[in-house]
C-alpha cells in the first residue's frame, strides 16, 4: 500500500486525537495498516491501548488473512488473551499461527476456564493441545473436566472459579477471606453457601455481604430460594432459566448434588444471543455463515436452501400450467395473480418469525397454542378483508371488471387466512416431529402460500371469468 504524506499525517493526527471516539471506522484501521507496514510497534500499541478487546477483535475481523497474521506477529508478546474470547471462532486458528508459544501462555493463564473451553472448542486438535499445555495443572485438570460434558450442556458453559463458603462463617470471616484470597474469579456476584459434602445451601449476595455486621452468620442472611443448574442441562435451558427469572447467577451440581461451577449472566446472554442470532440466519436460510467465510464457504451453505426455494417455485409453477387456457383467455391474470402471492408469503413470514422466536423463549406451548392458533385466523380473516376491499378496488379501476376486483378480493381473503395459519401450525407441527422450526419453516410456509395463493385466483378466475 502506498500512502501519500499529506493522506498519513492526517490519518494519523485523527487517530491520536484524544477527542475522537473509540470506536473502529476506516480511519483507525488504515492506521493500524500504516503501523504494519512500517514495522512501527509502538505505534500498534498505542492505537490500541483504548480499546476493549472485543473492539480489537472486530478489527481483526475487518482486516485480510495477510494483514491479520503481520498485526498479530507485530503485536507479539503486548497480545490481550481477551481478544481470544471475543473473536470470531473462523479466524482462531489464523489469529494462533502468528502467536509464539511464550505469547499463548500469557495470552490464556488469565482467562476464566469456561472462555477456554469456549476457545479450545473452535480449534484444531494441534492448537488445542498448545493451550492445554500453557495452562497451569489445576486449570488443565479443570478444562478438560469441562470438556468431557455433552457438547452445548451446562458442564461446558460454567467456570469452575467460584467462591463458597460454609454455612457456619461470620460475615466478617468472609470479607478476611475475600481480601487474603489471591485466585478468587475476576467476577463473582455470590458467595455459595456449602454443606460438609459441598451441596449448595444457599448463597449471599455480595451487597448483603457488605452491608451486613461483620458477627453475623452467614447462615442469617443466606438466600436459601435459589436455582441450581444441573450439569448436563442443555444451555438452551440454562439460559431460558437465567431470562425467565432475573438470575445473575447460579450454582452447577453433579449427578450428586455436589457443587463444580457456577454459571453467571453475561454467558447466559451470550447464549441467548447466539440461538436468537442463529434463528435469525435459518429463518433466511443461510445456517452458521458469516462475513468472513471464502466464496466457497458461502456458496455451499446458500445452496442447498436455494435448491429447496427452486422445489418450491415449481411446484407453484405447477399449479400456473393447470390454468394457462384460463391466463391465456384473460391476459390481466398474468398481472395480478403475484399480489396474491406475495402478500400470503409476507403475512406468513411474519406469522411464522413471531412463533419460532415464541416457541425459542417457550411463550408458545402446548396450553396456548389453540388460542395463538385462533388469533391468528383472527387477524388473517381481519387483514384480508381489509387488503381484499383495496385491491379489488385496484382490479376494478384497472381492468374496468368488477367480477375481477371480486374474484382478486376473494382470492386475498383466502390466502391471508391460510399464511396466518401457516405460520403457525408449520413451526409447530416440525417442533412436535423433532425439527427444528427455524431450519425449515420458511420454505414449507413459503411453498403453501404461493400454491395457495395461485390456486384460490386463478381457479376463481376460472369458474367465475370465462
Amino acid at each position: 500500500m502506498i500512502w501519500g504524506a499529506e493522506m498519513l499525517e492526517e490519518i494519523i493526527n485523527e487517530a491520536e486525537n484524544p477527542d475522537r471516539a473509540y470506536e473502529i471506522d476506516s480511519t483507525l484501521i488504515d492506521t493500524v495498516l500504516y503501523a504494519i507496514e512500517t514495522n512501527d510497534r509502538d505505534m500498534l500499541v498505542g492505537l490500541l491501548e483504548p480499546f476493549h478487546a472485543a473492539d480489537i477483535a472486530d478489527l481483526l475481523e475487518q482486516i485480510n488473512s495477510k494483514e491479520r497474521a503481520a498485526f498479530v506477529a507485530l503485536w507479539g508478546e503486548d497480545f490481550d488473551g481477551e481478544v481470544l474470547a471475543e473473536i470470531d471462532e473462523g479466524l482462531l486458528d489464523d489469529v494462533f499461527e502468528g502467536l509464539s508459544d511464550e505469547v499463548v501462555t500469557e495470552a490464556v493463564k488469565d482467562l476464566d476456564t469456561d472462555d477456554v473451553v469456549d476457545l479450545i472448542e473452535d480449534l484444531d486438535e494441534p492448537q488445542q493441545e498448545r493451550i492445554l499445555e500453557a495452562l497451569e495443572d489445576s486449570d488443565r485438570v479443570a478444562v478438560e473436566q469441562a470438556l468431557s460434558y455433552p457438547e452445548l450442556s451446562a458442564g461446558r458453559l460454567m467456570q469452575r472459579e467460584l467462591v463458597m463458603a460454609p454455612t457456619h462463617w461470620t460475615v466478617g470471616e468472609a470479607i478476611d477471606y475475600l481480601r487474603t484470597e489471591t485466585d478468587l474469579p475476576d467476577q463473582f456476584y455470590d458467595v455459595v453457601m456449602v454443606d460438609p459434602r459441598l451441596t449448595p445451601v444457599g448463597k449471599v449476595a455480595l451487597s448483603k455481604l457488605m452491608s451486613s455486621a461483620r458477627e453475623m452468620k452467614l447462615s442469617n442472611i443466606m438466600d436459601e430460594e435459589f436455582r441450581t443448574i444441573p450439569v448436563l442441562q442443555s444451555q438452551e435451558d440454562v439460559a431460558y432459566a437465567f431470562n425467565q427469572y432475573n438470575m445473575i447467577s447460579a450454582p452447577v451440581v453433579d449427578a450428586d448434588n455436589r457443587l463444580v461451577g457456577v454459571i453467571t449472566m453475561d454467558d447466559a446472554m451470550e447464549v441467548l444471543d447466539d440461538h436468537a442470532e442463529e434463528d435469525i440466519k435459518r429463518l433466511a436460510g443461510v445456517g452458521d455463515e458469516s462475513l468472513i467465510d471464502t466464496i466457497l464457504a458461502t456458496t455451499r451453505l446458500r445452496f442447498p436452501w436455494l435448491a429447496v426455494n427452486l422445489l418450491t417455485s415449481i411446484l407453484a409453477s405447477i399449479v400456473i400450467a393447470q390454468f394457462a387456457d384460463t391466463i391465456e383467455a384473460i391476459v390481466a391474470l398474468a398481472v395480478l395473480m403475484p399480489i396474491v402471492a406475495s402478500m400470503g408469503g409476507n403475512a406468513g413470514t411474519q406469522t411464522l418469525t413471531v412463533a419460532v422466536r415464541a416457541l425459542a423463549t417457550k411463550d408458545l406451548t402446548s396450553a396456548n397454542a389453540w388460542r395463538v392458533i385462533r388469533r391468528e385466523l383472527s387477524v388473517g380473516l381481519l387483514n384480508g378483508l381489509i387488503f381484499a376491499l383495496i385491491i379489488g378496488l385496484v382490479g376494478y379501476y384497472w381492468y374496468g371488471s368488477s367480477l375481477l376486483g371480486i374474484v382478486l378480493g376473494v382470492a386475498m381473503i383466502v390466502n391471508m387466512i391460510v399464511a396466518g395459519l401457516a405460520g403457525i401450525l408449520v413451526p409447530l407441527g416440525l417442533e412436535k416431529v423433532g425439527i427444528d422450526p427455524a431450519l425449515a419453516s420458511g420454505a414449507f410456509v413459503t411453498t403453501v402460500t404461493d400454491i395457495i395463493g395461485f390456486f384460490a385466483f386463478l381457479g376463481l378466475a376460472a369458474a367465475f371469468l370465462l
